[in-house]
């Protein structure tokens, strides 16, 4: 039997690197992606030779080992989108000279870890809520955090209109305790406290499943260890790829519409296939590493009631926090 060399036109379109497989089924949807000169439809396969077109700008897929992943330790007051006109943007602020986007968000006045990756096809396995992967982040509150309103907490909080799914919640001290979240509602940690008339002084995120924001300074980030890759990629392997029609899925994460052209969304070079200069690189200073290679890992530590372990590494030196 003969292996089909044929691909899923949105999966051809995330593996390029301009989006997510969810956002290339808008794309798709809006009528501005052709294959060949034709207007694409939902469920067209790409060919081998085949030029595929969005919004009249050609793209190609790039291979799997060439993906880019870095952690980024997020400073208050950078806006994690893609949009090339929305000030304090997370990618100019990181300026790192390939086509890369966030995997998911994080609110604008919060900070800590997030993913930014070249790769679209990661993206839902990551932040599908009926997958339950766990985010963990420290919360520091104006009042004394209690007992009665960590178990309230930990039980489900009524907000948009939805109960939140138990969660595992901790004391680390008297004004800061520790969350983790199996789903992402719309500033859903802000919310939940706000229903017991607490106000979120500070916000920082500081693991996504397996992978820890220890040794990334603030405003910093670096590329993903091959062993944290390895490690994330087999947590992801049964997780589902389609997103939920709940709004409980995560929050308020912007998705490209037909008006806007890809160039304005991603910046002003018109190839996606090759690197581009978003000005003044700030990598790490080890270089570019696609897959990344060794490391460690870590785990921060907290006074249980019920919490969750985190892994991290050494951090590349790009860009102080504002």
């Amino acid at each position: 039997m003969i292996e089909s060399t044929s691909t899923r036109l949105n999966k051809y379109i995330s593996e390029s690197g301009i989006c997510s497989r969810r956002e290339a089924d808008k794309f798709i949807e809006s009528k501005v992606v052709f294959i060949n000169g034709k207007c694409a439809k939902m469920g067209d396969q790409v060919k081998s030779g085949d030029v595929v077109k969005v919004n009249g700008i050609a793209i190609e897929r790039k291979p799997a080992e060439e993906a880019i992943y870095i952690l980024f330790n997020k400073p208050p007051g950078i806006t994690c989108t893609t949009e090339a006109g929305t000030k304090d943007n997370i990618i100019n602020y990181i300026s790192y000279g390939e086509r890369i986007f966030p995997v998911g968000r994080l609110d604008k006045e919060s900070q800590g870890l997030i993913i930014l990756t070249s790769n679209g096809d990661i993206v839902n396995k990551i932040l599908r809520a009926g997958n339950e992967h766990e985010k963990e982040y420290l919360v520091t509150v104006d009042k004394p955090v209690t007992a009665q309103f960590v178990q309230s907490m930990a039980t489900g909080v009524p907000i948009l209109g939805v109960h939140t799914k138990k969660c595992k919640v901790s004391v680390e001290s008297k004004f800061v305790f520790r969350i983790t979240l199996i789903q992402g509602l719309n500033r859903q940690i802000r919310r939940m406290c706000e229903h017991f008339e607490y106000d979120v002084l500070k916000l920082e995120r500081v693991r996504i499943m397996n992978l820890g924001l220890k040794g990334i300074p603030l405003g910093e980030y670096r590329e993903m260890k091959k062993h944290e890759l390895e490690s994330l990629n087999e947590l992801l392997k049964n997780s589902k790829q389609t997103s939920e029609t709940k709004k409980s899925v995560v929050g308020s994460s912007k998705t490209p519409t037909s008006k806007k052209p890809i160039s304005k969304q991603f910046g002003k070079s018109a190839s996606f296939g090759k690197s581009a200069s978003f000005g003044k690189d700030k990598r790490a200073s080890s270089g570019k590493v696609k897959t990344g290679n060794g490391g460690r890992s870590s785990k921060s530590g907290s006074t249980e009631v019920s919490g969750g372990k985190s892994s991290g590494g050494r951090a590349g030196r790009s860009r102080t926090g504002r």
